[in-house]
C-alpha cells in the first residue's frame, strides 16, 4: 500500500507539532518544579552529592514525561 505524498507530509508536520508542544510544556513543568521547592536541585545533586534527590527527580522526569506522551497520544 503506498502513501501518497500529502498525506506523509501532514504526518511529518503533526509529529514535529506534537513533539515542540510536548518539549514546550516538559521545559516549564520543570522550571515549575524547580520553582515550588524550598531548596535547590542543582546546589543538593553537585555539592551535597545527594542521590535521593535525584532518584525523586528522575522519577518525577519519568512522570511528567508518560502525562505528556499520553496527552499527546490522545489516550
Amino acid at each position: 500500500m503506498a502513501m501518497d505524498l500529502n498525506t506523509l507530509l501532514n504526518a511529518t508536520a503533526e509529529c514535529l507539532l506534537f513533539s515542540a508542544l510536548g518539549l514546550v510544556a516538559f521545559v516549564i513543568a520543570i522550571f515549575l518544579v524547580q520553582w515550588l521547592l524550598p531548596f535547590s536541585l542543582r546546589k543538593e545533586m553537585e555539592e551535597d552529592q545527594n542521590v535521593a534527590v535525584g532518584i525523586v527527580l528522575g522519577a518525577m522526569i519519568l512522570g511528567i514525561a508518560h502525562i505528556i506522551a499520553t496527552a499527546i497520544a490522545g489516550g
